[in-house]
């Protein structure tokens, strides 16, 4: 029954999210258009702009809260989320590469240069853990991404400081926005993003083993650097696509998690399951939000999540405090 709320809730912000923008259009409209594609302004506004976002917007939102699941599964970090490994630093500072050293301005080009930045630096940070001993493991791989996530923050930070085009492309890619990139982007991301899915949620069965400890997961017989591994590679693919695709989007990944946990309880099968719609619905109710508040103009969706899921990480915090007490 939850599962099917949750999905209606998706369908219904999804027909509010083809209407509304610099140009709204009514929902009857955009019910007839979807299926009587007639060429009117109307039918060409949803089918070629509104489309595409929304479809980005749900495949990355549900593509972060998976994410932010399995990283918070693998860490047993409640405050893990994906962006710790390295994946955003390193697709912002291939962005940059791209833009001060190949002169790539497209969205194509730059989703290839953010999916090889933010796969290498995921890359690193578990090479840089893999020899580490089960009870600092964890540790060790949040230290390995805050280290390179500050160190290539920095070299970001330099070429845009020295190279005035590369910051003014930069900017627009960094704040994490929708905007005119569903076309371009989503075709490239999809495999990757599929891929990713179906790993973490072939996961949710040893992922529950190793919630109880890793000592404990390999006496149930549990191979546990394989389901570390196994997790790792879908947050690279999930995360890298998505950032790429999307830019930097903050708090989908953390947010989604503690709401499914506290509705849900901690079954791991269940949260990977509707982490799928529930971390759609947020990014596009972020991305909506977003077009409305200050029409004829829009806030980009990074910023939106960012100012949606602060209040609501620190109302949880509260929540989890007086609970305990």
């Amino acid at each position: 029954m939850a599962l099917v709320v949750c999905l209606g809730i998706l369908v219904l912000l999804l027909l509010v999210s083809l209407g509304v923008g610099a140009r709204s259009v009514p929902l009857d409209t955009v019910w007839r258009v979807l299926f009587q594609d007639d060429g009117s302004p109307d039918a060409i506004i949803v089918w070629r702009l509104r489309v595409p976002r929304t479809a980005l917007a749900i495949v990355i939102g549900a593509a972060l809260a998976l994410a932010g699941v399995v990283m918070q599964a693998i860490t047993r970090n409640p405050l893990a989320e994906p962006g710790i490994v390295g994946v955003n630093s390193g697709a912002s500072f291939a962005v940059v590469i791209a833009i001060a050293g190949f002169h790539v301005t497209s969205v194509s080009g730059y989703v290839w240069f953010a999916f090889a930045g933010a796969v290498l630096a995921a890359l690193v940070v578990y090479t840089l853990t893999s020899g580490a001993t089960r009870s600092h493991h964890h540790t060790r791989l949040v230290l390995a991404g805050a280290a390179l996530s500050a160190s290539l923050g920095a070299f970001t930070g330099i070429l845009t400081m020295f190279n005035t085009t590369a910051f003014d492309s930069y900017r627009f890619w960094v704040v994490g926005s929708l905007e005119n990139r569903g076309t371009e982007a989503l075709p490239a991301i999809l495999p990757f993003v599929v891929v990713g899915m179906l790993i973490a949620l072939v996961l949710g069965p040893s992922l529950n083993a190793l919630a109880l400890g890793d000592d404990v997961g390999a006496a149930l017989g549990l191979r546990v650097p394989w389901v570390r591994a196994a997790g790792f590679l879908s947050i690279m693919l999930l995360c890298g696509a998505s950032t790429a695709a999307a830019g930097p989007i903050a708090f989908v990944g953390l947010v989604v998690p503690h709401v499914l946990r506290l509705l849900l309880g901690p079954d791991l099968r269940w949260l990977l399951a509707f982490s799928l719609p529930g971390g759609a619905v947020l990014l596009l109710l972020s991305d909506i939000v977003g077009r409305v508040i200050v029409p004829p103009g829009e806030i980009e969706v990074g910023i939106v999540t960012a100012f949606i899921g602060a209040p609501v990480l620190l109302w949880l915090v509260v929540r989890r405090k007086e609970v305990a007490s």
